[in-house]
């Protein structure tokens, strides 16, 4: 029997009757990854299987070079069939690793492929999968199709031109494609070359004159105020920790003012500017009805020589071991005390911090129109698989409102990665259906089938209140055509 069968982790009969009548057929709102607008609109073929499966996927990588695979069949010059052959030859050591589900999960859905990856099937596999590409189906415009994907959101710098998603919006493209702000590089301030560098194009791209800290904020919330014409309802922020240090404004000018002409702060001086920063950032959110998600604790680069050699993002990071509790609860009392605490999303990245995120989340849902106000969202990065799903949803149970969760997230560079949201569905019926089955919850589907409908799409759908009605109705639309 194929691994990937009808009920593949669902480990009970609950599981299967949950799963199959609440879950399986919802479409897919996908508010954080790393897809490029760009090839959205552009919607080029791809090349070969190498391309959709191993391009950009650091996860990939990482357990390539743990297998001894040499740097060119992961991020070099070797030819597309030999990078695939490298990875097929690493499948199999991937066992309860993620990636034997993940790698096996995305071989039938893509292409309707069951058996198992390894160096003896890799030749067949590649020739048909190959054969599929070849299909509009499997276009990145094909793949959102086929995966119902509602709507997605890119991680945008502001900065952006969002020409991209003009293009896509005039379309009329099934799926809507909004921007996500994330003004990370308005916080490099340990680093005056780079911040003053990136303050100049702020400038050219707004028409101000940046001279003071007045003028850097102007000119920030006039690119928010472009992206929410674009229809971007949520923004982004990737740090180590909150920052949420008192700053005065007068002391926050000063700062500012010796950064812009070169100088360099101090740790401590850095954390106060960014703690202003980041003040602002969360009042402007709330100005617009915005949600903001800050993805916390994640340690980057840490091999400083594959760094220089191939950049970020290519597979060195790692879990970090910030003291988390003080500055994100500072930061989360700053802008309550201020009445300017936006709907807000919080990711952490190492599991130690799963309690700790979950009972400070309680703590700042202040009575407001909306429930849920501020989430403690689905396992992140490292903590994306079964494990650690099942760890961030049994915080969430017993400190808050699992009813009220806004669900999975892809977080990925990969076209490839939409059946992470079924595998997170199967995860969570299964959970339940167990939980049934031992007599903990009732053995009630309509209760628990509701419940975990809404968790799977129809929580985030109302929670972010993106600017087009996100529903299943184009999809049903697109089929008929078809």
């Amino acid at each position: 029997m194929a691994m990937i069968s009808e009920n593949f982790l669902l480990q009970s009969v609950a599981a299967r009757r949950l799963y199959h009548g609440y879950a399986a057929d919802l479409p897919i709102l996908d508010f954080h990854g790393h897809l490029t607008a760009k090839v959205i609109a552009e919607n080029p073929r791809f090349r070969d299987l190498s391309e959709i499966c191993l391009e950009g996927d650091h996860y990939k990588w990482r357990v390539m070079r743990a297998n001894g695979v040499p740097e060119r069949y992961c991020t070099g010059d070797a030819c597309p069939f030999d990078k695939f052959t490298a990875w097929a030859k690493t499948v199999p050591y991937t066992l309860r690793n993620p990636l034997f589900h993940w790698t096996h999960l995305e071989l039938a859905r893509y292409f309707d492929i069951h058996e198992l990856l390894n160096e003896k099937t890799a030749p067949a596999i590649w020739q048909r999968a190959n054969e599929r590409l070849q299909s509009d189906a499997l276009t990145p415009r094909g793949i959102l199709s086929k995966f119902r994907v509602s709507a997605l959101c890119t991680t945008e710098d502001p900065l952006a031109s969002l020409e991209f998603h003009e293009q896509i919006a005039r379309s009329g493209f099934a799926t809507r494609v909004f921007p996500a702000f994330r003004p990370d590089n308005a916080l490099r301030t340990h680093d005056p070359r780079a911040f003053n560098t990136w303050a100049d194009e702020l400038a050219a791209c707004t028409g101000l004159n940046i001279a003071d800290l007045s003028d850097f904020l102007e000119a920030l919330r006039l690119r928010h105020d472009e992206f929410h014409r674009h229809g971007c309802r949520l923004s982004d922020h990737g740090l180590n920790h909150c920052y949420a240090e008192p700053c005065t404004p007068r002391e926050a000018q000063s700062l500012f003012a010796a950064l812009r002409a070169g100088g360099h702060l101090s740790s401590a001086e850095s954390a106060k500017l960014n703690s202003h920063l980041m003040i602002f950032f969360g009042r402007i959110d709330a100005e617009k009805g915005w949600t903001k998600q800050l993805h916390l604790g994640a340690q980057r680069n840490l091999n400083s020589r594959m760094l220089e050699l191939l950049g970020p993002d290519t597979g060195f990071d790692a879990m970090g071991d910030w003291i988390q509790a003080t500055s994100l609860s500072g930061y989360l009392n700053a802008l309550a005390r201020e009445d300017a605490l936006p709907k807000m999303i919080l990711f952490n990245v190492n599991p130690s911090d799963n309690y700790l995120f979950a009972s400070i989340a309680g703590c700042f849902q202040e009575a407001s129109s909306t429930a849920g106000k501020i989430q403690f969202d689905s396992g992140w990065w490292f903590l994306d698989q079964k494990e650690g799903i099942e760890l961030q949803l049994n915080a969430l149970s017993n400190c808050g409102l699992l009813s009220r969760f806004v669900g999975m997230v892809t977080d990925s560079r990969s076209f490839m990665s939409f059946p992470r949201h079924e595998y997170f569905r199967r995860v969570l019926c299964n959970l339940m259906g167990d939980e049934i089955e031992k007599g903990l919850l009732p053995d009630d589907d309509e209760l628990i089938g509701t419940m975990i409908r809404k968790i799977c799409f129809d929580n985030s759908a109302e929670y972010l209140a993106l600017p087009t009605v996100v529903d299943s109705t184009p999809f049903a639309a697109a089929e008929q055509r078809s």
